[in-house]
């Protein structure tokens, strides 16, 4: 069986998306975890190529689990991506990076996106399909876009976790050490996804929240104190902390972080 999967149905002008020289979209690759003697070599010269120059747009990678079981709240994010860009918006700056999968082995990205109706357009045209989590490729994509454009931070939200967990805290490792933050929202109360969740928000100096299965209020909060985060930091959250309830409890693993 071939494991190059068949295109998703876009919008009529799909440009935001990457492309192959064949001209499809482009799949994420697998995981490949990085040996221990290359870890200290791989982060020295993460720090050299990583533009982190004050004053850069903040960029933030916002994967999400498009499998069936997700297809409601897919909806939902649809609706929501848009308080990203406000709260950024009093803040400085955001770019986001649309990373999902689905399906039996599809995992594509976006280019970066700096409008909330463009971003509205792609998530809208892509339906979820039945299939397997895949976390560790967006881990790994993230890993290269930290050393490749400087991300500020990850947002996942998902509901399942059905990969080693150790492979993927062992990229969430390196995440850790390049100073980018995975923000893990889950959604319901899966007891094997939780753990895992909890460890790779933990390894990155992140943190894991859960929101109730269609509970939009709830995740409206959590994807604007990510957004201020990605786009002002620490400060800006700490700031957004006293009028809204999703920055403090991001805020609040985070002090936790090593």
């Amino acid at each position: 069986m071939s494991r190059d999967p068949a295109p998703p149905k876009f919008p009529a002008n799909p440009s935001a998306f990457r492309s192959t020289p064949s001209g499809g979209d482009a799949p994420l690759p697998d995981i490949k975890p990085s040996a221990s003697a290359d870890i200290a070599a791989f982060v020295a010269r993460a720090r050299a190529m990583s533009p982190c120059a004050t004053g850069s747009r903040g960029k933030l990678v916002f994967a999400l689990d498009a499998t069936m079981s997700r297809q409601p709240t897919w909806d939902m994010a649809c609706s929501l991506q848009a308080d990203m860009f406000r709260e950024a918006a009093g803040i400085g700056s955001l770019d986001i990076r649309l990373v999902y999968y689905r399906g039996l082995d599809e995992c594509r990205s976006s280019g970066w996106i700096s409008d909330s109706a463009k971003l509205a357009r792609l998530m809208g045209a892509i339906d979820c399909r039945g299939g397997n989590t895949q976390i560790g490729k967006v881990l790994s994509h993230a890993r290269s876009e930290a050393v490749a454009s400087g991300i500020k931070a990850v947002v996942f939200v998902g509901d399942a976790m059905e990969e080693s967990v150790d492979s993927l805290c062992a990229t969430a490792g390196e995440l850790g050490l390049l100073k980018v933050p995975v923000f893990m929202f889950q959604e319901g109360h899966d007891a094997i996804a939780e753990p895992g969740f909890r460890e790779i928000a933990r390894l990155t100096g992140g943190a894991w929240c859960r929101f109730d299965p269609g509970a939009a209020a709830q995740l409206r909060e959590l994807l604007r104190a990510a957004a201020a985060y990605a786009a002002g930091g620490r400060e800006a959250l700490q700031r957004l902390s006293t009028t809204a309830a999703g920055a403090t409890r991001l805020l609040g693993q985070m002090k936790l972080a090593p």
